[in-house]
């Protein structure tokens, strides 16, 4: 089996995707968001991380980390975040049988995609991108409106106005200036 090969940058901050197997119609990360809070909190715990920011959608999710100084494995904490989860819910899905051979689940894609964020200004935009992506989507008409986001952390802390998104106006980024 080819080994896939991520990058090696301790310390890192990292964007995020991470999809399920089955998206389409597929709502089970919202239907069950606290199992994954909870695989969340307890991967966290055994190799901490920083969240910068998440949106977790129903079939999806996006989020930047930031790892500890010297260390680099994003992959180890994926697979414990996403067996953790798989974990908790009952065996129903529908699953290839080289999902079974391998004693997988099917409910994750088996990889994830990673981008590393290189300054300031591409660390903005991705978090915009994050607390869009729920309209971007047709979820909801307003950033706002959607419960699983950092965005509303980000209002706590003045870093964004309650109507962010909305059209129009555009109010910009602070963390961009």
């Amino acid at each position: 089996m080819t080994q896939y090969r991520r990058p090696h940058t301790p310390g890192a901050t990292w964007f995020f995707t991470v999809n399920l197997a089955q998206r389409r119609g597929n709502t089970l990360l919202v239907d069950h968001v606290d199992h994954l809070r909870e695989s969340l909190r307890q991967v966290k715990q055994h190799h901490p991380f920083r969240i910068d920011a998440m949106v977790v959608l129903p079939e999806h999710l996006h989020a930047i980390w930031t790892l500890p100084p010297g260390d680099h494995a994003i992959g180890i904490r994926w697979g414990l975040i996403k067996s953790g989860f798989s974990r908790a819910l009952p065996k129903t899905e529908r699953r290839r049988s080289s999902r079974i051979v391998r004693g997988e689940r099917g409910i994750w894609q088996r990889r994830f995609w990673e981008h590393q964020i290189r300054d300031d200004a591409d660390m903005a935009a991705h978090i915009d991108y994050i607390h869009y992506n729920p309209v971007k989507h047709g979820w909801v008409e307003r950033v706002a409106d959607w419960p699983h986001s950092t965005f509303h952390r980000y209002v706590e802390k003045g870093w964004y106005g309650i109507d962010w998104g909305s059209t129009p106006p555009q109010e910009p980024n602070p963390m961009r200036e």
